[in-house]
């Protein structure tokens, strides 16, 4: 009877081993999926699932000399590993994809009431940090019915390495938009040298 058990406690465990070695094998990234032999980003259709890191309105960045355009809500979104890394180390590990959401911005006025309130989506984007790319860092832009895109190159990437090299408190991103990873980037010293607080 003990020799039945032990022999049964022995079966389970291999299978649980093998089934543990198996889904660690096929584990999937929730890093960057490129289209097939491409650069081209796939749209991440479950980053609203994904660590939300931040929020604000006002802070579009038109072309220089450009109209400010109407007001939007941008919602930031994360990949829970990389945001898990960066609360290890301060800094974004290679296939970080950060989605830029924005969302129109509604207002209700009603006696002693002033408020703005998120609409519809109006756009997508993704920074994304991976080696592929010149500098490290690859932007995208997607349209609405886009799947897949390629990313920013030449003079349409030219405004977004200017502004995010010269602006963002960490590496190329805006951490100085979200307080809770500012804090930690603070604590553990990666907070751009030239950085200064507004």
């Amino acid at each position: 009877m003990k020799r039945r058990i032990s022999f049964a406690l022995l079966a389970c465990a291999l299978t649980a081993s093998g089934i543990y070695a198996v889904s660690a094998q096929t584990a999937v990234s929730d890093g960057p999926t490129y289209a097939a032999g491409t650069s081209n980003l796939m749209r991440p259709a479950d980053y609203r699932e994904w660590i939300f890191v931040g929020s604000s309105i006002g802070l579009n960045y038109p072309p220089p000399g450009a109209p400010a355009g109407p007001q939007m809500f941008h919602n930031v979104f994360v990949n829970p590993t990389s945001y898990r890394s960066f609360l290890k180390t301060g800094k974004w590990p290679d296939k970080t994809v950060l989605i830029l959401e924005m969302r129109g911005a509604g207002r209700e006025t009603t006696a002693n009431r002033d408020g703005k309130f998120e609409t519809g989506l109006m756009a997508i984007e993704a920074n994304v940090k991976d080696s592929r790319f010149p500098g490290g860092w690859g932007f995208f832009v997607f349209g609405d019915n886009d799947k897949s895109v390629a990313p920013l190159s030449g003079d349409a990437v030219k405004p977004c390495l200017d502004c995010h090299g010269a602006h963002t408190a960490v590496e190329m991103t805006f951490v100085q938009f979200y307080p809770t990873l500012l804090e930690v980037a603070k604590k553990l010293g990666t907070v751009k040298k030239e950085y200064t607080d507004p």
